[in-house]
């Protein structure tokens, strides 16, 4: 298998593993990360979502998980990167979740992650 889809599918994995931890979660983005999150908040800057984030952990929010279910990833160029998600929220509700990611120094670090609600009938 491509080591770059290896490392791609372990970012993935992390970012659902650690989405309680801020530094380790805010270690998987660029400085420049622009996140928009399922109630359509964006945050810009590493910084800012490590703010957020702390905060949101201080609340009943904290008890929000999510399940991250990968279908496929595109290579826009050797160091830059779609990948396509399903996230999966434990109170029932369905995203569609895109990162995109770049590699740098060798590293593949999220650059945007847009999570738009999935609704269903």
């Amino acid at each position: 298998m491509n080591p770059d889809i290896k490392a791609i599918e372990q970012v993935v994995r992390d970012a659902e593993e650690l989405q309680n931890d801020v530094d380790g979660f805010t270690g998987l983005l660029t400085q420049e990360v622009a996140l928009v999150n399922f109630t359509g908040i964006r945050l810009r800057g590493r910084d800012q979502v490590r703010q957020v984030m702390a905060k949101a952990l201080d609340t009943p929010l904290k008890d929000v998980l999510t399940r991250n279910e990968l279908l496929d990833v595109t290579f826009l160029r050797p160091d830059v990167a779609l990948a396509h998600l399903i996230k999966h929220v434990n109170d029932g509700r369905i995203g569609a979740l895109t990162f995109v990611l770049v590699k740098d120094d060798g590293t593949w670090r999220i650059a945007l992650a847009q999570t738009t609600p999935v609704v269903t009938a």
